[in-house]
């Protein structure tokens, strides 16, 4: 026998931002609380609004599972004394398990006997453990943000003021915060009221007859045909943003859909603004002609019915005019502000105390990124674009358009720099150095905007770690994680000619130079490729199989352009050489003798037999194109020289006694066998290779 549980949680409107995590979180946790007590069910079904958590989980049976353990004790010897009575270890044993030491038996596991205890569990009724479990499950729940209400000691993200808690058509009685459970969930704030849920499985039904729609993504589903059916109606494109729409979708309980339009003046503002703010500030979606040229409409989405549209849309519209005017006026008051006058406002802002102003901060940029520029060898022009682009890279900052919508830093610096007559490429660099902005961006699409992107992720991160400041577990408040995978990911589409070693020395020098740091040189450059270690580590994983990354990894990353290419040939010939095994069998027999040699020096004058010249001949006559090629990052070329080794290698192993008694033709042996291993090394460990 089995019944349906409902548990709904009702609640002050949750910001949204916290709701979808805050269901997945119920649902996990009610799930494991049923696994862990024995109780089996069926399908899981997690709901969310504003105002709701509620979760229906199908199919509970009514009774725990009976369960019998066996449970391992100590060992023979210890259980049992000189004289053949139990011991304190078993009598401790019985008394922790609940047995009778009569009930013992004895079993070999390893080639020693330990003695076993057998628990027997009767299963309960499930009724008698649900209303403990689901208050478990509410206390144990976690928030960004934590509030408390009235004189309750409880702490939730919003005041609870109903919960819904069935065991089939069974009320499950618990209190919390004052608030009891009961059947009766409440509607759309405005257009339903209360209703009874006379079973779990009527749930759903029951709320949108009070104008709840409570299915996540049938209320995404309908948002979205909504927002289509209106497009292809108005012949508009409008753009639907993902994370907007998350937001949107729990906003609201009963979604329409409608729009307004704006003054058509406010499109000579850059597009970015309008959008930004109607994204931001409104939670509008906006409309876009075939050119993706902005329109002057907006979308909205209502949480309620289709009554008074045009009433509520007049009403959205006066709003967006207010916040367009101020739009407008910020962006026309930032033209009077001169590039200079920004630059000299920026030394009164504190990027981190202890690392100094962003006026310090812009001055290093410039520094690396100069230093950057002569390391790749760019052009004379380009030096001079590099220069000027570190040098106003952040003087959008101060504006008040920034400073009102933060995240249009950069997209105002270009547009402000191109106004002020500064050179296109210079401008892009501007807007181009916060890429990558997440693991999503593309990352800047010029060299010039390249070089300043690194130098300012590069100074960030130095600095950071210069004090201490190194992400933990999910402490990341600079968010140097990100801006170091965007180095690595720069570096890799760029392909540009530069080791990441070499990134870190000059980051560290100008530090040097130019501050006081509180860690040493070495210390910070360590720190620096464990940290960078992973970031790789977790590109190559997107892409390529763990072993073959832990195989490469280990023949060194540094170079970006270099393992991702070694990684790639790697994974193409694992996948479709059958025989590779076999060569990468015979790599590894002279790994493990090369790991018995004092030294890689090899002497042809001292071989002896015909096995060891082949090999010698066959690995000599192609270590330097190999080397070569593993120098130019053309791993297919180097791993297809390797693999010609193999024959010869296996010919060696069949005809030579590498551990001769001869102490000098030993040493040559292992020293020949060492120098090949070091140059296979040199592109990965094989011996890390699973198959």
């Amino acid at each position: 026998m089995s019944r349906d549980l409902l548990f709904e949680i009702g609640l002050e409107e949750v910001p949204a931002r916290f709701v979808r995590g805050a269901i997945d979180q119920l649902e996990d946790r009610l799930v494991k609380w049923l696994d862990s007590v024995r109780v089996t069910h069926g399908e899981v079904l997690a709901y969310a609004t504003p105002r709701r958590l509620a979760v229906i989980i199908k199919d509970v049976i009514e009774k725990q599972e009976d369960v019998e353990e066996e449970v391992k004790g100590p060992s023979r010897k210890i259980a049992l004394d000189d004289s053949g009575n139990w011991s304190k270890a078993a009598l401790g044993f019985a008394r922790s398990q609940g047995v009778d030491p009569e009930q013992f038996t004895f079993k070999e596991l390893g080639g020693v006997e330990y003695i076993y205890a057998t628990k027997s569990s009767k299963g309960i009724q499930t009724s008698e453990v649900l209303a403990d479990g689901l208050l478990q499950v509410l206390h144990a729940m976690t928030f960004p943000k934590f509030m408390r209400w009235a004189s309750y000691d409880l702490k939730f993200v919003r005041p609870i003021r109903w919960i819904v808690a069935m065991f089939g058509s069974d009320v499950v009685d618990i209190e919390i915060a004052g608030v009891k459970s009961g059947n009766v969930s409440r509607g759309h704030r405005f257009l339903g009221s209360d209703t009874t849920i006379s079973e779990p499985s009527a749930y759903a039904e029951a709320l949108r007859e009070q104008h709840v729609i409570v299915d996540i993504e049938e209320r995404r589903a309908l948002i979205v045909s909504q927002i289509e059916a209106l497009a292809a109606k108005k012949n508009w494109t409008i753009a639907i943003k993902e994370d907007l729409l998350e937001e949107v979708l729990f906003l609201v309980e009963t979604p329409t859909v409608l729009y307004g339009s704006f003054e058509a003046s406010f499109l000579d503002i850059p597009q970015d603004v309008l959008i930004t703010s109607m994204r931001e500030h409104q939670r509008y979606f906006p409309v876009l002609d075939e050119n993706s040229k902005l329109l002057p409409y907006f979308v909205a989405v209502r949480n309620g019915g289709a009554e008074s549209l045009d009433v509520i849309a007049r009403g959205n519209e006066k709003v967006l005019r207010a916040r367009l005017s101020d739009a407008k006026f910020f962006y026309e008051e930032d033209q009077k502000l001169q590039i200079k006058d920004a630059l000299s406002k920026l030394e009164s802002i504190v990027f981190q105390e202890e690392i100094g102003t962003v006026g310090d901060k812009v001055r290093r940029i410039r520094k690396i990124a100069d230093t950057l520029a002569a390391k790749l060898q760019v052009s004379a022009d380009q030096v001079e674009l590099v220069s000027r682009a570190a040098d106003i890279c952040k003087f959008d900052l101060v504006t008040q358009m920034v400073y009102e919508f933060p995240e249009l830093q950069g997209v105002m610096g270009e547009d402000y720099a191109l106004r002020a007559g500064e050179r296109p490429e210079v401008a892009k660099a501007v807007f181009e150095h916060y890429q990558p902005r997440s693991a999503s961006d593309t990352v800047p699409a010029s060299v010039v905007g390249s070089i300043v992107s690194i130098a300012d992720k590069i100074d960030t991160i130095v600095g950071c770690f210069s004090i201490g400041i190194i992400p933990t577990g999910s402490q990341d408040p600079y968010a140097l994680r990100r801006q170091a995978a965007g180095i690595v990911q720069i570096a890799l589409d760029h392909r540009l000619p530069i080791t990441l070693d070499e990134i870190f020395e000059i980051g560290i020098e100008i530090h040097e130079n130019m501050r006081v740091m509180k860690r040493s040189k070495d210390d910070i450059h360590k720190d620096l490729q464990e940290f960078f270690a992973l970031r790789v580590k977790k590109l190559l994983s997107e892409t390529m199989r763990y072993d073959v990354v832990d195989a490469v990894i280990s023949a060194g990353y540094d170079d970006i352009v270099s393992v991702v290419n070694r990684g790639t040939a790697l994974t193409n010939t694992v996948e479709t050489a059958a025989e590779f095994k076999t060569t990468v069998d015979s790599f590894n027999r002279v790994g493990n003798l090369a790991a018995k040699a004092s030294n890689a020096s090899v002497t042809e004058e001292v071989f002896v037999e015909a096995g060891e010249r082949t090999l010698y001949e066959a690995w000599s006559s192609t270590a330097q194109a190999y080397r070569e090629a593993l120098a130019a990052r053309d791993a297919e070329k180097a791993l297809s020289i390797a693999a010609e080794w193999r024959e010869p290698i296996t010919s060696f192993f069949d005809s030579v006694m590498v551990m001769a008694e001869d102490e000098a033709i030993r040493a040559n042996r292992l020293g020949l066998l060492a120098s090949i291993d070091k140059d296979l090394k040199s592109f990965a460990d094989f011996s890390k290779l699973v198959w």
